[in-house]
């Protein structure tokens, strides 16, 4: 089994070290910048361009972010490229822009966002850029169709999935992926414990994240019955960690 004691060493900062948007915006060179000269393990989110290039952005609609109308398939890189966040500075980074930056200090767990029907190759791309990135790196997503194809266009690059929930149906999908190749789980830290973490964590010595802890309470839960948090909002080595 591959190691991965890089991805649970240190605290994910949850779309880089953002301020909650007040003046340095989730998802930004900024964000990441700050997040890797603090140590922390950067998570950051994927769409893909109308253009095919990996662009580092939560939303598929560009509203909340730029203030623009449209989504993110519906422009080119160099046109996202030219929009601003949040009215700051910092404009839409693409992947290779993140990683660039972070060069390697600090792990990068990358999310990948599905669209159905306007997201062909963004496992291909992503896995291929991950591939040659000289730092440690992961991918993972929600979204199973993208997870289906993590075996074969990102071969060798630890693959995740991202879940919440506890109720039977939510929990029979889950296992259903571990036919996938996956090394790690990302869940969601009020939804533990739960069989399936419990099952990865316990039977296959798979590590659990868990996202996104905002308070103590979620701290707790974390390294109860997981191994390390995505945190946002506050400083985690200023926090107890029972």
């Amino acid at each position: 089994m591959t190691d991965l004691s890089w991805l649970t060493a240190r605290p994910v900062a949850h779309r880089g070290f953002h301020d909650m948007n007040k003046s340095r915006w989730e998802n930004t060179l900024s964000a990441f910048a700050v997040a890797a000269e603090r140590g922390y393990a950067i998570e950051c989110d994927v769409h893909l361009s109308s253009d095919g290039v990996p662009i580092v952005i939560h939303d598929d609609d560009l509203q909340r972010l730029t203030g623009q109308d449209g989504f993110v398939w519906q422009r080119s890189a160099a046109e996202l490229a030219a929009l601003k966040v949040g009215g700051t500075a910092d404009h839409v980074p693409t992947l290779q822009d993140a990683l660039d930056l972070v060069d390697g200090r600090v792990p990068m767990v990358v999310e990948l966002k599905g669209t159905p029907g306007r997201d062909e190759g963004l496992v291909a791309r992503v896995g291929k850029m991950l591939k040659r990135y000289k730092g440690k790196a992961a991918i993972m997503s929600f979204d199973h169709w993208l997870i289906r194809d993590f075996p074969r266009h990102a071969p060798g690059v630890p693959a995740g999935l991202t879940a919440y929930g506890k109720d039977a149906k939510l929990i029979e999908a889950h296992f259903s992926m571990l036919a996938h190749e996956l090394s790690f789980t990302s869940y969601a830290a009020g939804d533990l414990p739960n069989p399936f973490v419990s099952f990865v964590r316990e039977k296959l010595k798979m590590p659990v994240i868990t996202w996104t802890v905002h308070d103590q309470p979620a701290v707790d839960l974390t390294f109860r019955y997981a191994d390390q948090m995505t945190f946002e909002g506050f400083e985690p080595d200023l926090v107890k960690v029972a």
